[in-house]
C-alpha cells in the first residue's frame, strides 16, 4: 500500500471501415492523453488484415513508442491501446496490455480497465480444466473465459455476452477481433467508458473525454452499465443483455482519477472538484488568508473553496512535471525527501500567512505530513487541511489502490487525532453526503464503498481485500 492512492487503467480503441488513418497514431495521442490513469506499462495492438501486432513495454508511452515502433504496427483498420497501473498482478512486462490470445477460431487482443472479484475463483477453475497462464493479473482471466466461450458460439461479440455472465467485479473493456472493434462495460458501471466518432467517420472508445479531444474526435455518447456495443463493416449495434440501469460510477473518478478537462456520464470533472470545494467551504469554514490546492485533483477543490469562502487563491505549490506518480523510490533514510521531488511550497505565497491546504484525500497520513511541513517551513503561520472526500473506512475491490483496513489511518485514529499525526492547525473531511451531491446531475449513481463500507455489487469471499497475485502463488 503506497501513501497516495493510485489511478487504474487507461484504454482506447478505434474501428476504420475503410482503412484511411493511422490508427496506431491515433491510439499513441490517445494513451498520452490517459497517461494519468496508468502509468506503469503501455501497449498498443494493430489489426492489418485480419493479422494482429502488438507492442508493448513496461514506461510512460513516450518511452515505449518510437517512430520506428510505431511504423512497424503499420496502417490497419483496428487498434486497441492500455495504460497501466497494476491493482491487481506485479509490475511485469508479461503483465503489460494488450493481451493478445490466438485460439483455433483465430485472434483477440483485449485491454481492461478495472478488477474483478472473482478472478481468483475463475482462475483456479480454469487451471484445474487445464488453462495455462502466463500472466498475474485478472485480464488474463477474462480473455480466457471470452475465448473458451468463443469456441461454442457463433461470434465474438456472443462470447463476450456468455462471458458476463461469469464476470463479477469492475471490467470497462475494448476488445479487438480480426473483424471487429467491441467496447463492454460491467452491469454496475463502475469505471467510465464512452463513444466518439472521428470527422472521417471513424469510431472510437476511451476511458475518458480527454481522449477523444486529444484525436479529434467528437463524443457521441457513454457506453452504458452491462452494454456490449460491436463495430464492424455493418456499423455500430449494442448489445443490452445485461443491462439492469443505470451506472454507478466510482465517485472517486470525479475526485481523483479522472482528468479535470474530461465529462463523465454528462458531468464536468473540473466542475465536480470545484463543488466539492465549495462543500468543504460551507462545512469546515475557517478564518485564513489564502487557499491552495495540492496538485493537481486538489486545485480545482481548492478554487471552489475560494469562490464559497471569498478567501483569496493563491498557487501555493510548484510541482515537478517529470516526476511521474510511479517513480523510483530512494533508499529507506531518503524517503523524507521524496515529497519534497515532487512538490515545493512557494514562501511568497504563503509566508506569514494562515493557509488552508486543500486535498484529494489522506490514505496513511505521511505524505500529507511532509507536505504541511513544507508550507510551515515556507513561513505559514497556520496549515488548516481540507479534504475533498470523505475518510477512507473500506477497501475498493473494484479497481482502485485501497488497500485493507489496517493501512488506512482513518481507521485506526480519530479526526482530531490525524490532525494531531500530520501537524496541521484543523482538519475537515468532506461528508459522505456532500460527496454524493458533486455531480448532481450525472446519468450515474455513484459508488462510495470505500467512505461507506457499503458496495453497489458483491465483493470477494474473504472481507479482508486479497490480494490476487498471493493466492494465485498459494494455490
Amino acid at each position: 500500500m503506497q501513501n497516495e492512492i493510485h489511478e487504474e487503467c487507461g484504454v482506447f480503441g478505434i474501428y476504420d471501415k475503410e482503412s484511411r488513418s493511422d490508427v496506431a497514431a491515433n491510439a499513441y495521442y490517445a494513451l498520452f492523453a490517459l497517461q494519468h490513469r496508468g502509468q506503469e506499462s503501455c501497449g498498443i495492438a494493430v489489426n492489418d488484415s485480419g493479422v494482429i501486432s502488438v507492442h508493448k513495454d513496461l514506461g510512460l508511452v513516450r518511452d515505449v513508442f518510437t517512430k520506428e515502433h510505431l511504423t512497424q504496427l503499420g496502417r490497419g483498420q483496428i487498434a486497441v491501446g492500455h495504460t497501466r497501473y497494476s491493482t491487481t498482478g506485479a509490475v511485469s512486462r508479461a503483465n503489460a496490455q494488450p493481451l493478445v490470445v490466438r485460439h483455433v477460431k483465430g485472434q483477440m487482443a483485449l485491454a481492461h480497465n478495472g478488477n474483478l472479484t472473482n478472478a481468483a475463483e475463475l482462475r483456479r477453475q480454469l487451471e484445474l480444466s487445464g488453462a495455462i497462464f502466463h500472466t498475474t493479473n485478472d485480464s488474463e482471466v477474462i480473455s480466457y473465459i471470452i475465448t473458451r466461450e468463443r469456441l461454442s458460439t457463433p461470434s465474438i461479440e456472443k462470447a463476450v455476452e456468455q462471458a458476463m455472465f461469469r464476470l463479477e467485479g469492475a471490467y470497462s473493456l475494448v476488445i479487438m477481433s480480426p473483424q471487429k472493434l467491441i467496447a463492454a462495460r460491467d452491469a454496475t458501471g463502475f469505471r467510465p467508458l464512452c463513444m466518439g466518432r472521428l470527422p472521417e467517420g471513424q469510431i472510437v472508445f476511451a476511458s475518458e473525454t480527454c481522449a477523444l479531444d486529444s484525436i479529434g474526435a467528437v463524443f457521441v455518447r457513454d457506453v452504458e452499465a452491462g452494454e456490449i456495443v460491436v463495430v464492424d463493416e455493418n456499423g455500430v449495434r449494442s448489445i443490452r443483455t445485461h443491462c439492469r440501469g443505470k451506472a454507478h460510477t466510482c465517485v472517486f473518478e470525479f475526485v481523483y482519477f479522472a482528468r479535470p478537462d474530461s465529462v463523465i456520464e454528462g458531468k464536468s470533472v473540473h466542475e465536480a472538484r470545484c463543488q466539492a470545494g465549495r462543500f468543504l467551504a460551507k462545512e469546515h469554514p475557517v478564518e485564513a488568508d489564502v487557499v491552495i490546492g495540492v496538485p493537481d485533483s486538489g486545485l480545482d477543490a481548492a478554487l471552489g473553496y475560494a469562490e464559497e469562502s471569498g478567501i483569496p487563491y493563491g498557487m501555493g505549490f510548484v510541482k515537478n512535471r517529470y516526476i511521474a506518480r510511479t517513480f523510483i523510490q530512494p533508499e529507506q533514510g531518503q524517503r523524507e525527501n521524496s515529497v519534497r521531488i515532487k512538490l515545493n511550497a512557494l514562501a511568497s505565497v504563503v509566508k506569514g500567512k494562515r493557509v488552508v491546504m486543500v486535498d484529494d484525500s489522506i490514505v496513511r497520513g505521511t505524505t500529507s505530513a511532509r507536505i504541511v511541513t513544507l508550507l510551515r517551513d515556507a513561513g505559514a503561520t497556520e496549515v488548516h487541511v481540507r479534504v475533498s472526500a470523505p475518510p477512507f473506512i473500506s477497501p475498493c475491490y473494484y479497481g482502485t489502490d485501497i488497500d485493507s483496513k489496517e493501512n488506512l489511518i482513518a481507521c485506526q485514529m480519530s479526526e482530531q487525532e490525524i490532525c494531531r499525526v500530520i501537524g496541521a492547525d484543523s482538519l475537515g473531511y468532506l461528508s459522505v453526503e456532500g460527496v454524493r451531491h458533486i455531480a448532481d446531475g450525472a446519468r450515474c449513481d455513484f459508488c462510495c464503498g470505500c467512505f461507506t463500507g457499503e458496495y453497489p455489487a458483491a465483493t470477494p469471499k474473504e472481507m479482508d481485500k486479497s490480494k490476487f497475485e498471493q493466492k494465485i502463488k498459494k494455490a
